[in-house]
């Protein structure tokens, strides 16, 4: 099971959007801090590589998706969640997308508001749903 990797990779994420880019040091101490093995160190660092090479994607799509506001007004704790989330279900075809978005809404109870959960599921359902026809 990813969630302790997936978790750390959400504190990383959500801490990177308040400076400039993901902080190496703070990276490694929260990899130390919650005793991710070199398989957990390998995945968290594929997903911050393609989060950072495909920010702009990633933006483009959280603005097409989420009809409540635009990516830039999604809360950084939904955003942060959306992201890795999102590399997973457009990148990492080892991942099935239903554990994707099960892990995401289950972050999302945990660190965010009540309703995130739910727009956050919506989110990444209707993404996943277009990724599928698209490869039809």
């Amino acid at each position: 099971m990813r969630t302790i990797a997936r978790e750390t990779l959400f504190k990383i994420i959500f801490s990177s959007q308040f400076c400039d880019g993901v902080d190496q040091s703070l990276k490694k101490s929260m990899y130390r801090a919650n005793k991710l093995d070199d398989n957990d160190i390998q995945y968290c660092d594929k997903v911050l590589s393609i989060i950072d090479g495909h920010a702009a994607e990633f933006s483009a799509l959280l603005d097409e998706h989420s009809h409540s506001f635009p990516e830039k007004r999604i809360f950084p704790a939904d955003r942060s969640i959306m992201l890795i989330a999102l590399a997973e279900i457009l990148y990492m075809d080892d991942i099935p997308d239903k554990v994707s978005l099960n892990e995401a809404a289950n972050i999302a109870s945990k660190y965010s508001s009540e309703k995130s959960a739910s727009f956050i599921t919506g989110v990444l359902s209707s993404i996943s749903r277009g990724k599928n026809v698209q490869n039809n």
